[in-house]
């Protein structure tokens, strides 16, 4: 085996690095990280240093991969390190650069190990990427190696290896085979079924026309006012929007229908839209943000629309992004993701191993909590607390 780091994704030929992408998954896609790069939505200027891994046989041929980032910063990871970070500093120690396997800015479960599917070792593949990143670490003397949201798959490998696992609690939705989404509805409480009703009814009694297109059914002006929708969040929070336009508009173009757009209008106005991704099982819900605000719009672009896409088009899962307690009662259950955490220093390895082994049983207790909040009828779904990426 031979394997190196390169400069870029895009220093890789697409149609190779695509071989390796499961689930035909937008974020691991070479169209998506290789933008990324071209639009400068990534670099040393965002704290995000393109890093990726590649691993080949004696031939020549690709059996692995695998996308990591050299990180001036913790921004953009939505598995929250600063405090670590501040520790380090306390002590006159560097945290960054560190090392992230991630998808720039988005928190999305999905394998960090991309492996060719017809070798005859892949785990052979996968160990031989970790211990090669491991030994650059210790090499250049970086202070960790961050995995964030792998699949369950990837963890037993990376503990072995000395990484501290890590939960985190999102909210996603699995499709039981509704036939539409009163079907859907059906399985909530009265209570929860009368509140989206009412939800719903808001949207319409305010005017408001609510349409789902992919990503080259939108217009150019469109495009331009999804855009500074998606800018005006960042504006109202205080945040960076490290996306352009020209990336937006090169995905509508690769991506097509895997970029899936819920675009709201008033009078023939754009008002607010919502942004999705989707693989061939799972719908991502990703960024919004709207000119005007409107009661319950969020929820009915953000969730609603996207629920009720899944649902006709038999995706399987819908994961609307981080955080959000309000996401429960519109039918998205706490779901454990995870991370793990290589961390070079022996006394920082093991004081965040302790902060972890308290950490780790509040966030289960959390997650336990919320599900009580279910809105479904039985309470106690048969796959409640599922984690995430896993069948």
């Amino acid at each position: 085996m031979r394997i190196q780091c390169l400069d870029a994704v895009s220093d890789l030929p697409a149609a190779e690095w695509n071989t390796l992408i499961p689930d035909q998954n937008p974020f691991l896609s070479h169209e998506f990280l290789s933008a990324l790069e071209r639009h400068q939505c990534v670099g040393e200027h965002t704290g995000w240093l393109p890093w990726p891994v590649i691993c080949r046989d004696g031939q020549g041929r690709l059996l692995g991969a695998a996308p990591f980032y050299l990180k001036f910063n913790s921004y953009g990871e939505f598995v929250f390190d600063w405090s670590w970070a501040e520790a380090y500093r306390r002590q006159s120690l560097p945290y960054y650069p560190k090392l992230v396997s991630a998808i720039p800015y988005t928190p999305a479960t999905s394998p960090r190990l991309l492996l060719a599917p017809d070798q005859p070792a892949p785990e052979d593949t996968a160990q031989a990427i970790i211990e090669y990143v491991l030994d650059e670490a210790r090499r250049r003397r970086w202070s960790s190696i961050h995995w964030l949201f792998p699949p369950p798959a990837e963890l037993d490998r990376l503990q072995a290896q000395g990484f501290l696992p890590r939960l985190g609690c999102q909210f996603h939705w699995k499709n039981r085979g509704y036939r539409d989404f009163q079907d859907f509805l059906d399985t909530f409480t009265a209570k929860r079924r009368k509140n989206i009703h009412r939800e719903r009814r808001l949207v319409r009694e305010a005017g408001l026309e609510l349409r789902l297109l992919t990503g080259r059914e939108l217009s150019a002006a469109q495009w331009q006012s999804v855009y500074e929708f998606y800018r005006s969040t960042f504006r109202r929070l205080g945040g960076v929007p490290t996306l352009t336009l020209p990336f937006f508009q090169e995905m509508a173009e690769t991506l097509g229908d895997q970029l899936v757009v819920a675009l709201a209008f008033a009078h023939g106005r754009e008002v607010a839209g919502a942004i999705s991704f989707r693989s061939a099982s799972t719908l991502y819900g990703r960024h919004w943000g709207c000119r005007t605000d409107y009661d319950s719009l969020h929820f009915e672009a953000c969730y609603y629309q996207g629920l009720e896409y899944c649902i006709q088009q038999g995706v399987q899962r819908f994961e609307p992004g981080a955080q959000g307690e309000h996401k429960i009662y519109r039918g998205f259950l706490p779901t454990l993701t995870h991370s793990a955490h290589w961390i070079a220093h022996a006394g920082f390895h093991q004081a965040i191993a302790d902060f972890l082994a308290r950490e780790t049983p509040a966030v289960r207790a959390y997650a336990q909590e919320l599900l009580q909040h279910s809105p479904y009828r039985n309470e106690v779904t048969p796959d409640a607390l599922a984690v995430a990426g896993s069948a």
